[in-house]
């Protein structure tokens, strides 16, 4: 039977095969301290940047070597392996990262940097006996026990398509609760070329992009958003015209276009950076003029008055407004600066842009707006 688009079945069921054929897996089951003396030998590779960032409570992490002691039945983590033949861990770190921090083999540190040095059991809820042993201070026996442990491992081969391998890391590390957008993006896009996610993290460090944005939450920080707003300037400033509403999506595709997952989207590195760095060379220089400093993102009290609660649609109507005039704004005429600053200073508590932010304005149309919103205002600072 063929669809209604007149596709052949039989070519379906051939694509579905020869799929099926790309993909090379096994599966192993290891015991943990053979993953520990791969880990230190350098033969299995685990990077917080290539998935999600290290997330469990120590109690989590506890809860989790209680459960290997009482040989309750855990989740496979899954593995690639290499052209070098080693394993590079795509999901469960939080499981094999919980263990070696028992271990003492795996320093993890706080949101200050500072080492929190190895687990200390605790919140064991089955066996609360468990609650304050440590690894040198585990019965021998139990000790023997926990490093004998087995978790199954599928491994992905070396020789399987790297574009399967690409969307088998998308398909295991979407939808869950705790990894957000970017981090996906980050990490499944060096499963194919990493060159722009590693752009995109370099500009993130820019100091001025830095000081405009640094009223995002705490949270937003842990969770890459400074790298999404980075890709959001470029995606929707390159590829405005195949934005329709579903942001996440749009920046996803965007991302994968520019790092050859199906096609290459051209994208000039060099003058992309010296834009990107101009852009915000500006709007630190208008933030410090027009006195709203830290807040140029921010959102605006009924007075006009600018808050620190940063503001997507805020972002969006300057950085893309901008992009009208960078290339004729020099960054030394004080005077064309505070005049561009004057607009920003009115525009953010103009009812004519705010109308155009808040919520159910993600589609094109309000959108558009914002952008045209500066755009225009700011060309009209350089025609006068």
């Amino acid at each position: 039977m063929n669809r209604e688009d007149g596709i052949p079945a039989d070519q379906v069921i051939s694509a579905v095969d020869n799929s099926i054929s790309s993909v090379r897996t096994r599966s192993l089951d290891f015991s943990f301290n053979e993953l520990a003396d791969m880990y230190a030998m350098g033969e299995l590779h685990i990077s917080p940047d290539f998935q999600r960032l290290f997330r469990w409570s120590e109690g989590a992490q506890s809860r989790f070597i209680e459960s290997l002691l009482l040989e309750l039945p855990v989740p496979p983590i899954f593995l690639i392996e290499r052209e070098d033949r080693i394993y590079e861990l795509i999901d469960g770190l939080q499981r094999i990262s919980s263990y070696l921090n028992f271990r003492g083999q795996l320093s993890l540190k706080d949101d200050d940097g500072s080492p929190l040095g190895p687990l200390t059991l605790s919140d064991c809820d089955i066996v609360p006996g468990l609650n304050g042993f440590t690894h040198h201070t585990l019965p021998r026996s139990l000790e023997i026990k926990l490093k004998r442990s087995y978790i199954r491992a599928e491994i992905l081969r070396k020789e399987s398509d790297p574009r399967l391998r690409y969307y088998m890391f998308k398909r295991l590390n979407t939808g869950g609760e705790t990894l957000s957008e970017q981090e996906v993006r980050n990490a499944t896009i060096r499963l194919m070329s990493n060159s722009f996610n590693e752009f995109i993290i370099r500009m993130s460090s820019d100091d001025n992009f830095k000081f405009c944005i640094a009223t995002i939450s705490p949270n937003q920080w842990k969770q890459r958003f400074d790298q999404e707003l980075v890709l959001r300037l470029f995606a929707l400033k390159n590829a405005f015209e195949e934005y329709r509403h579903d942001v996440a999506n749009f920046l996803t595709d965007y991302m994968e276009s520019v790092s050859g997952v199906e096609h290459m989207t051209a994208f000039s590195y060099e003058a992309e950076e010296s834009v990107f760095a101009k852009t915000f060379a500006l709007l630190r220089a208008i933030a410090e003029v027009s006195g709203i400093g830290e807040k140029i993102f921010g959102t605006t009290t009924r007075n006009g008055e600018p808050r620190g609660q940063f503001s997507v649609y805020h972002y969006e109507g300057l950085v893309l407004g901008v992009q009208s005039v960078i290339g004729s704004v020099d960054l030394e005429n004080t005077e064309l600066v505070a005049r561009l600053a004057a607009v920003v200073r009115k525009g953010k508590g103009d009812p004519d842009f705010l109308r155009h932010t808040g919520g159910g304005k993600n589609s094109r149309i309000p959108l558009r707006e914002r952008r045209e919103y500066f755009a225009s205002r700011f060309r009209a600072v350089l025609e006068s």
